[in-house]
């Protein structure tokens, strides 16, 4: 399960009830790349690996699991809220 488009960023992001500063903190990004990465939208995202791979590490460090195209009932790549005591508000 990976994140793959700016949608799928921009909808776990709010799952973990974080904003953009504090996820390119945690991810060791500059804010504008999770800006950027969102901006793509439904499109796929063209960031390096590297830095894919550190903004979903630190979401799925706040509680977020990230579903590929055919586990999210939307047909989508989707995201979800795992156990509540891992969530970045806990």
């Amino acid at each position: 399960m990976s994140l793959t488009t700016g949608n799928q960023l921009k909808a776990a992001r709010a799952l973990a009830g974080i904003n953009q500063t504090e996820l390119s903190e945690r991810a060791g990004v500059n804010v504008n790349t999770i800006r950027n990465m969102e901006g793509r939208g439904a499109e796929t995202l063209v960031s390096g690996l590297d830095t894919v791979r550190k903004v979903q590490s630190a979401l799925e460090a706040a509680g977020v699991i990230f579903l590929d195209d055919g586990d999210a009932t939307a047909g989508g790549p989707g995201v979800r809220l795992g156990r509540s005591d891992r969530g970045a508000r806990g």
